[in-house]
């Protein structure tokens, strides 16, 4: 990975340290680390929009329009994965780690598996 944007839904306050969100759509926040030649190179953090603003699609949208490239997740729908992959957004199940920074940690290691059909909720839960 030589340059990439990633974004883990979290919970407040953010950052490294967060606890990731169980499903990527009822998160807090985002928190959003930018990766260059293989190593972190700045983390930031990113409000999530209401459901209400577009539906499962708002965070997708919202995600794409802020440049993030990779997306590790706990839960989602089939409708806002097919959604992200439209718009380019590689999705990774993330579920079980205890930090952002354990999470993006496994990606960079590449023990993260790509998100499937397989991983994918009723909604909202």
């Amino acid at each position: 990975m030589e340059k990439v944007r990633i974004a883990v839904p979290s919970a407040l306050p953010g950052g490294l340290e967060a606890e990731v969100g169980a499903h990527f759509g009822h998160c807090d926040l985002y928190t959003i680390i930018d990766v260059e030649g293989g190593s972190v190179a700045q983390v930031s953090t990113l409000p999530n929009v209401p459901h209400a603003q577009g539906g499962c699609m708002a965070p997708v949208n919202h995600l794409a329009s802020n440049g993030v490239n990779l997306l590790i997740a706990g839960g989602m729908g089939m409708r806002p994965l097919m959604g992200f992959n439209q718009v380019g957004i590689q999705v990774y199940y993330g579920a079980g780690a205890p930090s952002v920074g354990t999470a993006v940690d496994a990606l960079l290691k590449g023990a993260l598996v790509p998100f499937t059909q397989e991983y994918t909720c009723g909604g909202g839960q």
